[in-house]
Order: structure tokens, then C-alpha cells, then sequence
């Protein structure tokens, strides 16, 4: 059987529910709103798939000639005038 819960403890526990296997009733009122289907996370893919990300950036931040160092010191300063 599927586990039910309403709306107010779904968002109070949804790191548990996240990081759950079974799929979850939503109710509010008693009445079934939603349903929330975790997805299994390979994670290992997820970090592969950032460390490419991160490279192609490198890559093109390269080919046009945009120092890193002073992109981040711009934000820092724009940041500060807020």
C-alpha cells in the first residue's frame, strides 16, 4: 500500500521523502492532491556530468579570453555596491 500523507508533513519531511523509494500520496483535506515519485539519483553520473560541464566553461571562457580571476572580482564588486 502506498503511503499518505498531508500536504503540511509532506513539505515538513521532504528531504526524507527526496531521498525515499516509494512513491507518496499528498493529501490535503483527506483528498489525494498529488503524488510524488522519487526518481533514483545515479550519482556518480551527476558529478561526471558536472566535471564536463565544468570543463567545456574552462574551455569557452579560454577561447574568448575572459580571465576567471577578473569575472570573479567583478561580481564581488558588484555585489558589494548592493
Amino acid at each position: 500500500m502506498t503511503a499518505s500523507v498531508g500536504i503540511r508533513e509532506f513539505r515538513a519531511g521532504l528531504a526524507d521523502y527526496v531521498a525515499g523509494s516509494e512513491p507518496v500520496a499528498v493529501t490535503r483535506h483527506g483528498v489525494t492532491v498529488g503524488w510524488f515519485i522519487p526518481t533514483p539519483v545515479d550519482r556518480v553520473a551527476q558529478v561526471e556530468s558536472l566535471r564536463l560541464a565544468g570543463q567545456r566553461l574552462d574551455a569557452l571562457l579560454a577561447a574568448q579570453g575572459v580571465d576567471v580571476d577578473e569575472v570573479v572580482d567583478a561580481f564581488k564588486a558588484a555585489r558589494a555596491t548592493r
